[in-house]
C-alpha cells in the first residue's frame, strides 16, 4: 500500500507540474520559443549530469550509448520531444493554452492509433468508437477555429510518437533523458550562438533574474519526467492513464479562467465530444484490465482438493 501511495503521489506531482507549465513559460519572455527550447536542452543536460553523478548511474549511460540501435532510437525521440516543446511553448506564449490542452486530451487516442499502424495492434470495438467520436470532435473544432487545430494535433502526434520511440528502447529515465538531450545539445548551442550573434538572444541582456529563469528550465524539464518514471514503476498503467488527464484539465482551466481565452459554444461542444471519447476509452481500458486480472487470478488459483 505504501508503494502504491508513493506511486500515486509521484504521478500527481508529475502531471501537476506539467499542468502548471502554461503559467511557467510566459515567465521566460522576452525569450522566444526557439531560445527557450535551446536553453531547456542545455540546462537539462547539466542538471541530469549532476543527478547521474549523485546516483552513480554513468555506467547505464555508457551502456546505452554503446548500443547503436538504442542511440538511434533515442535520437529520434530527442527530435520529437524538442519539436513538442517548441510547439507547446509557441502555443502557450501566443495565447493558445486551450488548444494545447486539447492536444494532451487527444494524445491517448493518437497513441492507440499508432499502436495499430506501427505494431499492427487490434482495437477493441469500444476503442474504435472512442477514436470515431474523437474524429467528430476534431471536425467540430475545425469548423469553430476556421482551421484544423494544428497546435493540438501537432502536440498529440509528436508526444505520441515520442512515447512510441521510448517503447522501442528500455532504459531508465535519467540515463535515457541524458542521452536524448546530449544528442541534440550541439544544435541547441548553435541556435543560442546564432541568436546572440544576431542580437536576438536574451540570456545576457534581460537581467540576472531572467537568466536564472532560463536555467530553471532544466529542473522544470527533468523533475516531472523523474516523478513520472517513479509512478510507472509503482502503480498499474491503468492508474497512470487516469492520472494523465490532470495535466490537460489544469491547462484548460488556466487558459479559460486565468488567461481569459474565449470558449464559444461550438468550441465547448468540441471539447465535450472529446471528453465523451475519453470516457468511452477509459471505461473500456478499466474493464479490460479488470477482466484480465480476474482471468490471471483464476489461472493461478490452486486446484480444489479431491
Amino acid at each position: 500500500m505504501d508503494e502504491r501511495r508513493t506511486g500515486i503521489l509521484c504521478g500527481l506531482g508529475a502531471y501537476g507540474l506539467w499542468g502548471l507549465f502554461p503559467l511557467y513559460f510566459p515567465l521566460l519572455e522576452p525569450a522566444g520559443g526557439l531560445e527557450i527550447v535551446a536553453h531547456r536542452v542545455v540546462w537539462s543536460l547539466l542538471f541530469i549530469a549532476v543527478l547521474l553523478t549523485v546516483l552513480r548511474a554513468w555506467p547505464q549511460v555508457r551502456a546505452t550509448v554503446a548500443d547503436r540501435r538504442s542511440a538511434l532510437v533515442l535520437l529520434g525521440a530527442a527530435v520529437l520531444i524538442a519539436a513538442n516543446w517548441l510547439v507547446f511553448v509557441y502555443g502557450v506564449n501566443s495565447g493558445h493554452v486551450v488548444e494545447t490542452s486539447l492536444g494532451y486530451f487527444i494524445n491517448p487516442l493518437v497513441s492507440v492509433l499508432l499502436g495499430v499502424v506501427v505494431f499492427a495492434e487490434r482495437l477493441r470495438r469500444l476503442q474504435w468508437v472512442a477514436v470515431g467520436i474523437a474524429a467528430v470532435a476534431v471536425a467540430v473544432l475545425t469548423v469553430d477555429y476556421g482551421r484544423p487545430p494544428w497546435i493540438a494535433l501537432s502536440l498529440a502526434a509528436t508526444f505520441g510518437l515520442y512515447g512510441l520511440m521510448k517503447k522501442l528502447v528500455r532504459v531508465e529515465a535519467a540515463p535515457g533523458l541524458f542521452v536524448e538531450t546530449a544528442l541534440v545539445v550541439v544544435p541547441a548551442v548553435v541556435v543560442l550562438a546564432v541568436l546572440h550573434a544576431g542580437g536576438e538572444g536574451t540570456a545576457g541582456t534581460a537581467g540576472t533574474g531572467h537568466l536564472l529563469l532560463l536555467a530553471s528550465a532544466g529542473v522544470a524539464t527533468a523533475v516531472p519526467l523523474l516523478l513520472f518514471a517513479g509512478a510507472t514503476r509503482r502503480v498499474p498503467l491503468s492508474t497512470v492513464g487516469l492520472l494523465q488527464y490532470l495535466t490537460p484539465l489544469m491547462q484548460l482551466a488556466i487558459g479559460v479562467f486565468v488567461n481569459q481565452e474565449p470558449m464559444p459554444p461550438a468550441r465547448l461542444a468540441g471539447f465535450v465530444i472529446v471528453w465523451v471519447a475519453l470516457a468511452v476509452f477509459t471505461v473500456d481500458g478499466l474493464r479490460t484490465a479488470r477482466d484480465g486480472a480476474r482471468r490471471r487470478a483464476a489461472e493461478t488459483a490452486p486446484a480444489p482438493a479431491r
